[in-house]
Formats: C-alpha cells, structure tokens, sequence
C-alpha cells in the first residue's frame, strides 16, 4: 500500500508518461511470456492454448487488467494464465515443466533484444524520441529479467514449481496442481512484504550486468536510471 501513496504523491505529467512507458513495455512482457508458454505446449503435444485462442501477440488475449495495473504501480502483478492439459504430453511431467521454462526463457531473451536495441539507439540516435525510446527499452529489458527470475521462485503457481515437480513425486505433485490457484495469494502477498526483494534485486543485477556485456549496452546507464 505504501507502493501506491508513493507513486500517487509523486504523480505528475512526467510522471505520467513514464507511467505509459512503462504499461507499454509491461503488456509486451506479459504477452510475450504467455504466447511462448502456449507455443512451447503445443510443440509438446498440448492444443489446449491453442483452441483458446491464446497463440497470439494480442494484449488482450493475455492481460488481466487488475494485474497489468498493479505491475506498472506497484512492480507486483500477474497476467491469465495460459490454459495447459498436461494429459496432452507423452510424458505430463516433464512436458508441463520445459512449458513453464518457457516463459522466463522468452522473458531473457526480449531483455537481451531490448538491451541490444537500445545499445545502437544510445550511441547512433539523439532527441526527446530516441531518450523515451531508449527509457521504453531500457525498461523492457529490466522488467523481462525481473519477470524471468520472479517467475523461477519455485512455488506455485510460479514457473518455478512446474520445474520443481518434475523431481516431486506423484502424490504431491498432484497436490501442488490441485492447490496452485490458491497459492497466488500467499506469492502476491509475500512479493508485497518484499520477502524475494533481497534476492531478486540481486539476481537482476548479476543477470542485467551479463546482458549488458553481451550487448555492449552500458549497465552504469541502468543502475544510474533503475537503482540497479
């Protein structure tokens, strides 16, 4: 709740374009991450996301507007989940596991995207257009490696616990599915108390610090804008 009085107290024209920045860089994360993990099910086997109409670029298919609003606010938020039939892959297990995988696997590899456009921009454009483009891209990549290593918290219903259930047995991995909905509570609030800051905060920066000398991207721009 802090989160929020800060930000609203803080809110002015500036603000607000950021704010658009950065709603227009979190709806390409969410939609990037839910259309890969429907692709990577149904190369396993799984057409479930499919009939849904779930393989799409389309915000809309893939925005939970409470969610959205709360992740551009308050860092903190969630997108619908993709429907997955684990009854749909040769082995349920494994194949819900590598389906999961494949959201935060699409997350680092839109950070990496972003952070070599942004690393042509910064040295070859100049002008208000390129700096909120560079701040859109610069975002995008900060978000992606946040969502990534958020969703890797093996507890459900994180990607990380899909991974996790692979080694569970099977009776308990039934009871991980059975309940995960409810879990997202206990996650949220958890995210809320700033329980992953310590380890999220630092798990971006070694991740972004690496991505930045792939791409050649100054990460001392990150840190200065981001806090990083």
């Amino acid at each position: 709740m802090q989160t929020i009085t800060n930000f609203l107290a803080s809110f002015n024209a500036q603000r607000l374009v950021y704010l658009l920045i950065s709603a227009a860089a979190s709806v390409l994360c969410i939609a990037g991450h839910e259309l890969s993990h429907g692709l990577a099910a149904l190369a396993l086997g799984d057409d479930t996301a499919k009939r849904a109409g779930r393989l799409t670029l389309n915000p809309l298919a893939h925005v939970d507007p409470v969610g959205l609003v709360l992740l551009v606010v308050a860092h903190v938020g969630w997108a619908k989940p993709v429907p997955v039939d684990p009854r749909g892959f040769r082995r349920p297990k494994l194949g819900m596991a590598l389906t999961a995988l494949a959201g935060p696997a699409s997350n680092f590899i839109m950070a990496t995207a972003a952070l070599a456009a942004a690393s042509i921009l910064i040295r070859n454009a100049s002008g208000m257009a390129a700096t909120y483009a560079l701040v859109f891209l610069c975002y995008a990549a900060v978000l992606n490696v946040g969502l990534g290593l958020f969703n890797l918290i093996p507890i459900p219903p994180l990607d990380g616990s899909k991974v996790l259930g692979v080694f569970l047995p099977d009776r308990l991995y039934g009871f991980y599915l059975r309940y995960e909905r409810y879990m997202m509570i206990v996650v949220i609030a958890l995210a809320w108390l700033g329980v992953f800051g310590g380890v999220l905060g630092t798990g971006m920066g070694a991740v972004l610090t690496g991505l930045c000398r792939v791409t050649g991207f100054p990460f001392e721009f990150l840190h200065a804008t981001f806090g990083l």
